[in-house]
């Protein structure tokens, strides 16, 4: 028998200074079983970044077609694909097929950078594609604010963001490898 996903609520109040976004999404998240609760905080820090009333998670971990989140315009076509990790160049390449903006973020200090190192020359031919590594200690410590229900709040301010619930906040930086949007 497979496993489900578990489902996790969010209130996300986001205050991003560098777009002047400031507004509050209820969000539902399932956690795909082989997911842990560290790339499931790092989503949800991406969707802060990319908050938006179109922004939505996709299927995610169970579809090869779909990013982690993305954004579609009322055509149906794709304007922001968001991908967490370190995908192979041939999935990127589709997604800056298939979208307008294609956004990159790594989390794995080390494995962020080598995978960075051996593929930024490929990646210089796509005019739509942002890199980023979530940079810092505080990536890791993202996981102290997960729970089923969650209440959090997240400050974006010149590359740096602050993601915190009533206890804890969690400074993590933005350290951009490659920016066209």
């Amino acid at each position: 028998m497979a496993l489900k996903a578990t489902i996790f609520k969010a209130e996300l109040q986001v205050s991003d200074l560098e777009r002047h976004y400031y507004q509050s999404h209820s969000l539902t998240i399932a956690r795909h079983p082989s997911e842990t609760d560290l790339r499931m905080m790092v989503r949800i820090l991406l969707f802060a970044l990319h908050a938006d009333d179109r922004l939505s998670f996709t299927r995610g971990l169970s579809s090869d077609d779909e990013p982690d989140l993305w954004a579609t315009n009322l055509s149906g076509e794709i304007d922001s694909w968001i991908e967490l990790g370190q995908p192979d160049e041939k999935r990127i390449r589709k997604a800056c097929g298939r979208a307008k903006q294609v956004y990159i973020y790594t989390y794995s200090a080390r494995g962020g950078s080598v995978w960075w190192e051996q593929n930024r020359e490929a990646l210089t031919r796509y005019d739509n594609l942002n890199v980023t590594q979530l940079a810092g200690e505080g990536v890791k410590e993202l996981v102290l604010l997960a729970a089923r229900n969650m209440k959090l709040n997240c400050t974006i301010q010149e590359g740096e963001v602050w993601l915190g619930n009533a206890f804890d906040t969690v400074q993590v930086t933005l350290k951009r490898r490659r920016s066209v949007a």
